[in-house]
């Protein structure tokens, strides 16, 4: 099969104009705009890379300049292309080889502490300033929680911590734990809104000494510590545990280990609210553009995958929602964000690190708006009785 004819077999809901590097020109499907996008190769190498991995390849090739898009954007593009995959992979030979490097990985993936401090410094230590250029003030890194599709990215993230903090149904005075607190923000809410006591743990440094400082600003030092450390470290018992957008990095083979700890570590009338990207689908491979180049380490789970290592812990589940369209607004706000500051990034990175980080963004955009991914929410208590007996107190 060659590169034009898979394209006119997956694309059924309009189209565009695919130029190989010979300048030969194909259209694929149906455009349905006078001047349709047009997908630009440079590289003839592409034609059979596209068609072997398209999962792995497409990117690279908008990184390095080798594809580019013509009459309109690669959001634009990312758009048309995940509305006709829907939720499934986009061939059998993408498939194939992404099952025989995730084997691979999970036989050779080991997110023990020194690795799992590793993945997260990729990612999150890379520069202060980069994260103050797209996200809300107070650098919110997750999915906030849209009450209203216009709600402002600041309302809607402050919606999400109000949100998780009734969830958690917080006490003055109570133990509360943020596993992977990020820049500090959650727990700092928790301890101004609730009077209780918060720890804060995290892997990254940049974001332990920030979360540090801002405590001392807000007075809050004597209600919040931050400490830099791995959740496999911890030896008290806590009230509630909160976990926003940390379990992605955990590592399928240590999903028993997580919920094992969250399980030692909860009291025998706590609740823990654990927050994660997942998966609609049944158990898949990781994403290798994203492996690759975002988050190394970093797996999404389908909700059977999740479940299994909660009930062998002794946890119980008393509540799971699903938040599906939320991520792609938030990661709408950051992708208009970061590419409103191109010339700020451009000071920083290069060329090829602003087109990552806009494919990171947009593709993560259109794999909520149109694929598998959605956010989990799972409540876990060890006690029938540690949560009211309905959702009244939430809302």
């Amino acid at each position: 099969m060659s590169l034009v004819s898979f394209l006119n077999n997956l694309i059924k809901y309009d189209g565009f104009e695919l130029i190989d590097a010979n300048s030969k020109k194909y259209v694929i499907g149906n455009p349905v705009k006078e001047k349709p996008i047009v997908l630009k190769l440079f590289d003839q190498k592409l034609m059979q890379k596209l068609l072997i991995n398209p999962d792995l390849y497409f990117g690279e090739a908008y990184m390095n300049g080798s594809l580019v898009i013509q009459n309109g954007t690669i959001t634009e593009f990312l758009d048309l292309a995940f509305r006709n995959i829907g939720r499934g992979d986009i061939n059998f030979y993408g498939t194939v080889i992404k099952k025989i490097k995730g084997t691979f990985r999970y036989l050779t993936s080991f997110n023990k502490i020194v690795k799992s401090k590793e993945n997260v410094a990729h990612h999150y230590d890379i520069s202060e300033k980069l994260y103050d250029l797209f996200l809300d003030k107070n650098r919110q890194y997750s999915c906030a929680y849209f009450k209203n599709e216009n709600d402002t990215l600041e309302e809607a993230q402050k919606n999400k911590m109000h949100h998780i903090i009734k969830k958690l149904n917080i006490k003055p005075n109570q133990k509360v734990l943020d596993i992977g607190s990020g820049w500090g923000t959650l727990a700092l809410e928790i301890a101004k809104e609730t009077n209780a006591s918060v720890t804060g743990i995290t892997l990254s440094e940049n974001q332990f000494e920030y979360s540090k400082n801002k405590a001392k600003e807000m007075n809050l030092s004597n209600q919040v510590e931050f400490k830099l450390i791995d959740y496999r470290q911890l030896n008290e018992k806590f009230d509630k545990i909160v976990s926003v957008g940390m379990f992605e990095h955990v590592g399928r083979k240590f999903y028993r280990t997580y919920f094992n700890t969250v399980s030692k570590l909860l009291n025998e009338k706590g609740i823990a609210l654990i927050h994660t990207i997942g998966s609609t689908m049944p158990p898949r491979d990781p994403q290798p553009w994203i492996t690759k180049y975002i988050f190394p380490g970093g797996y999404t789970p389908s909700l059977s995958e999740a479940v299994k290592p909660i009930e062998n812990s002794g946890l119980i589940i008393s509540d799971i929602e699903v938040l599906r369209l939320h991520y792609a607004h938030t990661l709408r706000h950051w992708k208009e964000r970061f590419l409103s500051k191109k010339e700020e990034v451009l000071d920083m990175f290069d060329e090829k690190f602003f087109r990552m980080w806009e494919f990171y963004l947009a593709s993560c955009e259109m794999a909520f708006k149109w694929g598998d991914q959605v956010v989990f929410q799972f409540q876990l208590t060890k006690d029938n009785t540690s949560v009211p007996n309905t959702r009244d107190y939430i809302y």
